[in-house]
């Protein structure tokens, strides 16, 4: 089940929506590091936090799933926004410094794929910002939010994957430790909760957020070989055995 265009514009204009954009924020502030000149690209729903962090950069695009919808971004000057299919970028290859993935990976065909060719459009020391939801958060467990459809991921599984993709994991972050209920009293403690959640319960998470940079060599392992067989090439002449003397 996929969240389209219009129930993640619906959920991030609600109360919910704006606290778990909030704290996604504090999350990513974290671990984005500023980069000059820098060339980014959303992929998913990044729109909230292209807001936030795309000021900063040189260029800014915000790529969405075909499978979600689009919308024109930004409201003022030239649209920014593309609708693209996520194994197959409209990019040239080592094209840009960094990638925000949010709403993306976990509705992904192929997650490995999507890496893959998020791989081929990042520069040499290009980095991917990956927002996912967490297998063991309560946020993956309701669909009331967008992060209850797709497909959850624990910590173990995306670090596996990025490495498989021939990416590096390097700061881990989480975000949405309160509990996603639309009742205002709670919201109106979410900032309590999402600080002790931090301390006490960051195993539960409603999302995981990581940054990984891009590998450029990666050692494959050679499997030890069960038999040291040797094959003789087929035009190798063979001599001939002696021929018997006839009988006079």
């Amino acid at each position: 089940m996929n969240s389209d265009i219009v129930d993640l514009r619906a959920f991030y204009a609600s109360p919910l929506g704006q606290v778990a954009e909030r704290s996604i924020t504090f999350a990513l502030s974290a671990l984005w590091s500023p980069l000059p000149d820098e060339r980014l690209v959303g992929l998913g729903y990044t729109l909230p936090w292209l807001e936030r962090f795309g000021p900063d950069a040189e260029r800014v695009l915000a790529f969405m799933l075909g499978t979600q919808g689009a919308v024109r971004w930004p409201a003022e000057g030239p649209s920014l926004t593309a609708m693209v299919f996520d194994e197959e970028l409209p990019l040239a290859d080592s094209s840009i410094d960094r990638m925000l993935v949010v709403h993306a990976l976990e509705h992904a065909e192929s997650p490995r794929e999507t890496l893959k060719e998020i791989w081929r459009v990042l520069a040499p020391a290009g980095r991917a910002v990956i927002v996912v939801p967490n297998r063991r958060g309560l946020w993956a467990r309701f669909e009331h939010t967008p992060f209850g459809t797709g497909r959850p991921f624990s910590r173990a599984q995306m670090d596996r994957l990025l490495r498989d993709a021939n990416f590096t994991p390097a700061v881990w972050s989480e975000a949405l430790l309160f509990p996603p209920t639309k009742r205002r009293p709670m919201l109106k403690l979410h900032a309590m909760l999402e600080s002790s959640g931090r301390r006490l319960w960051p195993i539960f998470c409603g999302v995981i957020v990581v940054e990984a940079q891009k590998r450029l060599y990666q050692g494959l392992p050679v499997a030890k070989r069960a038999s040291r067989r040797v094959f003789v090439p087929v035009l190798n002449p063979q001599g001939a055995a002696p021929a018997r003397s006839s009988a006079s």
